[in-house]
């Protein structure tokens, strides 16, 4: 596919990236197929994910894989779970060590185009604020987001984002695993057989 490669070869974000702490060159994270049932939109991949070139290969994506009951070989069935976060490669990290937030330049360049290749989805996945707030229109904060997913099942659930750092988080929102996993876990197994 024409799309896929020319996302592979972007370097729109290489004078930013090497200006960061990191200073590292663009490598996009290209996980889809126009077959896919299932969309997770996330944020930017992490330097892990950087590294292994891999979609959530770390601890974020242990545990959205648990979110959704599904398999390492299920969820990186590209034939049946796209993954397109905000931007396409790791943004690097800012002065204090965390992650930079996803350049808006790699939404407004690949995102309609990538959406148009996508049109047998049934389901998306809304994992964090930027993915939230681009798709839904929204300036409401996460927990307020996530709150209101009924308001957008079956067809789409936002979702907070599954880092460790969001641990504190889901104790403070103890209905999110009581009220939210369970539809979903229900929603991608019916989207799934």
């Amino acid at each position: 596919m024409r799309l896929k490669a020319d996302i592979r070869a972007c370097r729109i974000c290489a004078d930013r990236f090497a200006a960061t702490r990191t200073g590292h060159a663009p490598r996009p994270v290209v996980w889809f197929r126009p077959s896919a049932r299932i969309l997770i939109v996330g944020q930017a991949p992490g330097a892990r994910v950087h590294e292994s070139g891999k979609p959530f290969t770390d601890p974020s994506g242990d545990r959205l894989r648990d979110w959704m009951g599904v398999s390492e070989d299920v969820f990186y069935d590209r034939d049946r779970v796209a993954i397109l976060p905000m931007a396409f490669c790791f943004p690097g990290y800012d002065a204090k060590g965390g992650d930079l937030p996803p350049p808006p330049i790699c939404a407004k360049t690949w995102r309609a185009q990538v959406i148009a290749a996508l049109s047998e989805v049934e389901l998306t996945l809304l994992v964090g604020g930027y993915a939230q707030k681009w798709h839904l229109g929204t300036s409401a904060g996460v927990r307020e987001t996530v709150r209101g997913w009924r308001d957008h099942a079956p067809r789409v659930f936002p979702l907070p984002h599954p880092s460790w750092r969001n641990t504190a988080w889901l104790r403070k929102n103890p209905w999110f695993e009581a009220e939210v996993l369970p539809d979903l876990r229900r929603r991608i197994g019916e989207v799934l057989s």
